[in-house]
């Protein structure tokens, strides 16, 4: 069975396993989310399950917001996403998706906006390596070098790697192993990084059954 959540980082830690082996882990608050709309084939084409997270103000929705949720009759919610899950998930609007939907072993993927770095360089940005500082280098020994272009085309070509805004990007990362899951906090502990800074928000789906 498909499923799938919201949450946030909380941060990383370290559980020791059965065999005294030390696991690193990202903590990640996952849910409870609310399921806000049930999209059909008949009436928009596709068949989907739309579902708000965090509690938010009143005052804080605009009116189409407001009157979205009001019309499903569920608390306003700050963050609406949707997921399209196999024909055998069945939910109705108001149920709640908690963490307890996954268990250890389960296989995941994290997806999350990545940590702005700020404006890089070609170093830092693209991997590329450093020139030496002698022999007439000059003061350029982390210029990107030659762009390949003369007075043909006169131009810089699509997607050369130069200096840039770096960082601020979806970023999933694919087949983490879940090593915990705390039903009662709804905590799920996921082995390695996650992608995003603390606080961030994560869109989690497994795709591989458990073992």
């Amino acid at each position: 069975m498909q499923k799938a959540i919201l949450g946030k980082k909380l941060g990383m830690t370290q559980v020791f396993a059965e065999d005294g082996t030390v696991i690193p882990v990202t903590v990640i608050m996952a849910g409870p989310v609310t399921v806000t709309q049930l999209k059909t084939v008949e009436n928009d084409g596709y068949k989907a399950v739309q579902v708000g997270y965090v509690d938010v103000a009143e005052k804080k929705l605009n009116k189409p917001e407001k009157g979205h949720l009001d019309k499903a009759g569920v608390a306003y919610k700050k963050v609406l996403r949707e997921f399209r899950f196999d024909d055998g998930v069945e939910y109705n609007i108001g149920d709640e998706i908690k963490a307890d939907i996954f268990a250890a072993g389960d296989k995941i993927d994290v997806t999350g906006i990545s940590k702005g770095k700020g404006y890089a360089g070609v170093i830092k940005r693209h991997n590329f390596s450093r020139l030496k500082e002698t022999h007439g280098t000059g003061p350029v020994h982390r210029h990107p070098g030659s762009m390949g272009a003369c007075s043909t085309p006169s131009r810089v070509m699509k997607n050369t790697k130069l200096p840039g805004h770096m960082g601020v990007e979806k970023v999933t990362v694919q087949n983490l192993d879940v090593v915990r899951v705390d039903a009662e906090k709804n905590l799920i502990l996921v082995k390695g990084a996650v992608p995003g800074p603390k606080g961030g928000l994560l869109t989690i789906v497994n795709t591989v059954k458990s073992k």
